[in-house]
């Protein structure tokens, strides 16, 4: 989603309704997807990392609409949505993430005989 949201500052309005739809249903496709990645890395916490993914959440999304107001009042809401489109950069640390079939293949690998 990170090119469309990077489309967004200089958009029409019409195109600027097409990119948050699009936006939009990427952003919640992939929701999904990170809960069962994070309920794979707990196995037998499922409701728990459940939970916290919401909580957290929604937490963080109150806190960044309360920190995004702030500096909307400091600077210009033109400057916001310029910095609101590179946010998506941040999930390009998902390339620190473990690889999961790496720890599946140890876990199931024969140990060494001493």
């Amino acid at each position: 989603m990170l090119p469309f949201t990077l489309m967004l500052p200089y958009a029409g309005l019409n195109a600027t309704i097409a990119l948050s739809i699009l936006i939009g249903l990427i952003l919640s496709s992939a929701f999904s997807a990170i809960v069962v990645y994070a309920q794979e890395l707990m196995p037998g916490r499922v409701g728990t990392v459940a939970g916290l993914f919401f909580g957290f959440s929604f937490g963080m999304g109150g806190l960044g609409a309360a920190v995004l107001g702030e500096l909307a009042d400091h600077t210009s809401i033109e400057f916001v949505y310029h910095v609101c489109a590179y946010l998506p950069a941040i999930g390009l640390l998902t390339a620190f993430l473990p690889n999961l079939r790496d720890i599946k293949t140890a876990d199931t690998a024969p140990s060494p005989k001493t």
